[in-house]
């Protein structure tokens, strides 16, 4: 929801809305014919042999490209692979795209099943990773116990996306469950949820610290979490790990409770899909389904100039095939008309200061963004504080200008984070 001045005198408000106390039921989509995961692929766009076309797979079953390797996937269905292809996402990041044909009989791989008579952190690591809700296990592994605090999202970090939220207080039981999990594998004991200041009632005895914030954006982003329920400002150029505390989505925490409940690895991604008109629905289907699918199953036609953006209206990003499939951290797909769209422009920058009025960090944005335009990164970084970004989107959304700073500054991080390797410099 967006709030504006009457007297157009301050800045405009964006908030999160809550939701109703009697939940709607998710929309349940059957699984599709052929569903397509992205593994992350670092070698070079090499096709592996195995697994290969044609090999057969089932339902819950680990897919590594090659022997030993720790990255993988998990196939949410039984069926044979009909295809291997490098895809490249954003900022060029590599994957090898797994296209699986689904078999009519489903056939389950219970080696998950086996094993959870004795939980363990490793356990999680080796099934879960690519759960619902993508938790942030490597974060874990790799923090050498610094890691004291887990926060989970009740509330999504986006406005119009309501998935974590009704997540949340729909699954209390898995919820509960993965809480317990959680702590029982991992050495971290302090766990706190957050979810909208109305809605921290309903949550009871889940073994978690209850905590509630405003409702209006960017509230729930991980940096403002940091400074107004834990009491902690993170620096400019360092992270929330940095200070000892992992986010996981509350969908995250629901898949690994869920996990070890049933003793089935979950695949079916809950999201929200808002459709061109506004109207929105949460709506379950399975990691790997194309976006096509989702637009199909509620009459919705994409014509051209149309976006398709996964994530919400700030932070979100656009598409450019329908192909794309959903992702374990799909949380929000919408469908944007041509003419709703905000199209950029190259108007240079009128110091009208809106950005900055905005800013949560209060960066100087009008004058970053001339370093941005320039390819001037390490200037913008000493000068105005592109570290100090939390990456909230209302600077592009208030700009007159119509500037895409908000990509602008995402690009900027990735090229001087890219500048640091080795490749890189020798390039």
């Amino acid at each position: 929801m967006i709030k504006k001045a009457f007297l157009g005198l301050s800045t405009p408000q964006v908030n999160y809305e809550t939701l109703p106390a009697h939940l709607p039921e998710t929309e349940k989509l059957p699984v599709p014919r052929s569903i397509t995961l992205h593994h992350p692929n670092n070698a070079a766009y090499n096709i592996p042999s195995v697994p290969g076309i044609g090999d057969a797979v089932k339902a819950g079953q680990k897919l590594a490209l090659f022997p030993d390797e720790k990255s993988y996937v998990i196939s949410p269905i039984s069926g044979r692979i009909s295809a291997l292809s490098p895809y490249t996402g954003d900022f060029g990041k590599g994957y090898i795209a797994i296209t699986i044909a689904r078999d009519d009989t489903e056939t389950l791989d219970d080696t998950f099943q086996q094993k959870i008579q004795t939980p363990s952190f490793e356990l999680l690591c080796d099934y879960l990773v690519g759960a619902p809700g993508a938790p942030p296990l490597d974060v874990l592994a790799n923090s050498n116990g610094d890691i004291k605090t887990i926060v989970i999202r009740g509330l999504d970090p986006d406005p119009m996306v309501d998935t974590n939220q009704y997540i949340a207080q729909s699954r209390l039981k898995d919820l509960k469950k993965g809480i317990q999990i959680l702590k029982e594998v991992t050495a971290v004991q302090d766990i706190i949820i957050y979810t909208a200041g109305e809605s921290v009632q309903g949550y009871g005895h889940i073994g978690a610290r209850v905590a509630g914030v405003i409702t209006r954006y960017p509230a729930a982003l991980p940096h403002m979490v940091m400074k107004d329920v834990l009491g902690q400002v993170v620096p400019a150029g360092k992270t929330c790990e940095d200070l000892g505390v992992c986010f996981f989505s509350a969908e995250a925490v629901i898949s690994i409770g869920s996990a070890f409940e049933s003793g089935r690895i979950p695949t079916s991604k809950t999201l929200t899909f808002i459709k061109k008109d506004g109207t929105y629905r949460i709506i379950e289907t399975c990691i790997g389904t194309p976006i096509r699918n989702i637009l199909e199953a509620y009459g919705e036609t994409v014509n051209e100039f149309d976006r398709i953006i996964l994530g919400g209206p700030m932070t979100g990003s656009a598409v450019y095939t329908l192909d794309h499939p959903v992702q374990p951290d799909t949380d929000a797909v919408i469908v944007l008309d041509r003419d709703k769209a905000a199209y950029v422009s190259d108007y240079p920058c009128i110091n009208c200061g809106e950005c900055i009025r905005i800013c949560p960090a209060k960066i100087q944005v009008n004058m970053l963004v001339r370093f941005l335009e320039a390819n001037q990164y390490e200037e913008a970084t000493d000068n105005y504080d592109l570290y100090s970004c939390i990456e909230c989107g209302l600077c592009s959304y208030v700009c007159v200008s119509k500037i895409p700073i908000f990509q602008y500054i995402k690009l900027a991080k990735y090229e001087l984070e890219r500048a640091k390797t080795p490749e890189a410099a020798n390039a």
